[in-house]
C-alpha cells in the first residue's frame, strides 16, 4: 500500500520523500522520481506532512516513539493504517500536546485502487488537519470524508472493511456451492453481477477466487487482523456480531491452512474444503 500511496502522489505532482524496510520499495520510489532514506526517522525530520502506512497502531506507535525531536509543532501525520482506535485517539492526544497534528486517515481500497485513484479515504481528527492535506488526500483517493474526532476514521474503516469482508466471503461461499453443484463458474459469475446479488467484490475478487490466482493486493491475515478489530468493537458496545463471529472462524481456518500471505481472495480455499496447496477436495 505504501508504494501505491507514494506513486499516487508523483502522479499527482507531488515530491515524495519516503522510507522502507525493504530495499526493493526504495529502489521502486526512486524510479517513480521520489527520493529516499533508509530511515523514518530522517522523514519526520525532512517533511511537514508525513504520511504512515504501517501493518497496524503498535508499529505507528514505534515509528512514533522513535522520531524524539523531529516531531515539531505544525507537523501533521496523516495515518493510512488500519489500526485500534482507543490506541489511534490516544496517540492523537499525545501527540497535540507536542503541537503535531495527527489525522487518521483510513483507505477504503486496496493497492490497485488507490493506484487508479478510486479508493476513499476516511479522515478523523481537527477539522483544520483535514483541510490543510486537501491536496494530498484529493491525490490519494476519488473521494476524502471528514469522519470526525480522532479515532473516527479508524472506526469508519472497521465499519467498511466488515461490510467488504463479508461481501467477499459470500461471494466465495456462492462460487464454491456453484462450482459443487454442477454449474458453469464463469456463468456463475456473470449472472451474479447482472443480479441484485451484485458487490464491487465480484469485480475485484470475482476472477481470482474462479482462477485460485492468488497473488496478493491485501493479505489474508491482514484482514484477519481487522476482522478481529471489528469483533472487538462489537463486544465492546454490546453487539453479538453473529456473522463477524463466523468470518473470523473463516479466515482462522485459512490461516491455519497456510493462505494467510495469499490475498484475501484465497478465503474460497475454506469454502471449498481444500488447503493451500490442493486443487480438489
Amino acid at each position: 500500500m505504501g508504494e501505491a500511496i507514494a506513486a499516487r502522489l508523483r502522479r499527482g505532482g507531488l515530491a515524495v520523500f519516503g522510507c522502507d524496510i525493504a530495499s526493493p520499495r526504495r529502489d521502486a520510489l526512486v524510479q517513480l522520481g521520489g527520493q529516499v532514506t533508509a530511515l523514518a526517522v530522517d522523514v519526520l525530520r525532512c517533511c511537514e506532512r508525513v504520511i504512515l502506512s504501517l501493518p497496524s497502531h503498535r508499529e505507528v506507535a514505534q515509528v512514533v516513539a522513535e522520531a524524539g525531536e523531529a516531531l515539531r509543532p505544525g507537523q501533521i501525520i496523516i495515518d493510512t493504517t488500519t489500526g485500534d482506535p482507543a490506541p489511534t485517539a490516544a496517540l492523537a492526544r499525545q501527540l497535540a500536546l507536542r503541537g503535531v497534528t495527527y489525522l487518521d486517515a483510513t483507505i477504503s481500497g486496496n493497492s490497485a485502487q488507490v493506484r487508479d485513484g478510486v479508493a476513499v479515504v476516511m479522515v478523523g481528527g481537527a477539522a483544520g488537519g483535514f483541510a490543510a492535506c486537501g491536496d494530498v488526500l484529493a491525490t490519494l483517493g476519488q473521494e476524502a470524508f471528514h469522519t470526525g474526532p480522532s479515532g473516527s476514521g479508524a472506526k469508519m474503516k472497521l465499519v467498511t472493511n466488515l461490510v467488504l469482508g463479508l461481501n467477499r466471503a459470500a461471494l466465495a461461499e456462492g462460487l464454491a456451492l456453484g462450482e459443487a453443484i454442477g454449474l458453469d463458474p464463469d456463468l456463475t459469475l456473470r449472472v451474479m453481477r447482472r443480479s441484485p446479488a451484485y458487490s464491487r467484490a465480484m469485480d475485484v475478487k470475482g476472477e481470482k477466487m474462479l482462477r485460485s490466482e492468488f497473488s496478493p493486493d491485501a493479505r489474508l491475515s491482514q484482514h484477519l487482523k481487522d476482522v478481529r478489530l471489528i469483533f472487538e468493537l462489537g463486544e465492546q458496545a454490546g453487539l453479538p456480531m453473529t456473522l463477524s463471529l463466523a468470518h473470523r472462524q473463516i479466515l482462522e481456518q485459512a490461516e491455519a491452512a497456510g493462505l494467510g500471505a495469499l490475498d484475501n481472495s484465497a478465503l474460497i480455499q475454506v469454502m471449498r474444503g481444500l488447503t493451500a496447496q490442493e486443487g480438489r477436495p
